[in-house]
């Protein structure tokens, strides 16, 4: 058997670190959206080259709440790839729109920028770019694709943190990326996670509130749910950042 993730052999690899911080998460007082939350989120956005970066609960929340701060829902159509993991597709179905899958390119099996015309319509409100095992979709003719047909880009890169394309990182070329960090991805947590990313403070500002039923002062603006990133997850979470490259 070939294992193709060990994450108990990876947490050895940083297991001291990994226990000072955990314990000092379990000494203090608050477990969910403290301090290594805020920290890590200043952290990986200065990661990816964004301005912004927001803990959620998991990948698939990710993509969700993503779609939801751009205001697509039932009746919109989303467009990405058929080769993917079922959470980008379950999240576009959870925010009520309507996936539409093009097919893969041959050499990387990323999205085929070709067929993104065959299946534009009128109800396309967004795409999301999808980078696997590492590789980046063809983001030069995915951006323009967007730009041309003034549709929102969302980036789901679970499977490529810290990934570049022609330089710059995944993450950092649509309006929001997403980011799974369950603990069999290249910066895995211990336990579910999820992290967003975002050169626009509206759109952070919002994806904030909409973790935490969409709340203002406790008050719901937004129909929102509870994503919230622990404390826990974020402290080991930043222990791996730091050897990510």
């Amino acid at each position: 058997m070939i294992i193709c993730a060990n994450p108990s052999e990876q947490f050895k690899s940083y297991q001291t670190e990994i226990e000072k911080a955990v314990i000092s998460v379990m000494r203090g007082n608050q477990y969910v959206l403290g301090k290594e939350v805020a920290l890590l989120e200043q952290e990986f956005a200065d990661y990816i080259g964004t301005t912004s970066a927001i803990g959620v609960a998991n990948g698939t929340d990710a993509i969700e709440l993503a779609l939801r701060a751009l205001n697509i829902g039932p009746g919109d159509e989303v467009i990405t790839v058929s080769h993917t993991a079922v959470a980008t597709v379950a999240a576009i179905e959870a925010a009520g729109a309507i996936p539409v899958l093009v097919d893969v390119e041959p050499k990387f099996y990323t999205l085929n920028p070709i067929q993104l015309k065959e299946v534009i319509s009128p109800r396309t409100k967004s795409l999301i770019a999808v980078h696997l095992y590492g590789q980046s979709a063809d983001m030069d003719a995915i951006t323009s694709f967007c730009h041309q047909h003034n549709i929102f880009l969302i980036e789901d890169a679970s499977q490529a943190h810290g990934a570049k394309y022609k330089g710059r990182r995944l993450g950092s070329f649509g309006e929001i990326g997403c980011f799974s960090c369950y603990p069999t991805k290249n910066l895995g947590a211990i336990g579910d996670a999820g992290l967003m990313t975002t050169n626009n403070i509206d759109l952070a500002t919002k994806i904030r509130m909409l973790r935490e039923y969409g709340w203002v002062d406790r008050i719901s603006k937004y129909p929102g749910r509870n994503s919230r990133l622990d404390e826990l997850q974020a402290a080991v979470l930043r222990v791996k950042l730091k050897y990510l490259d």
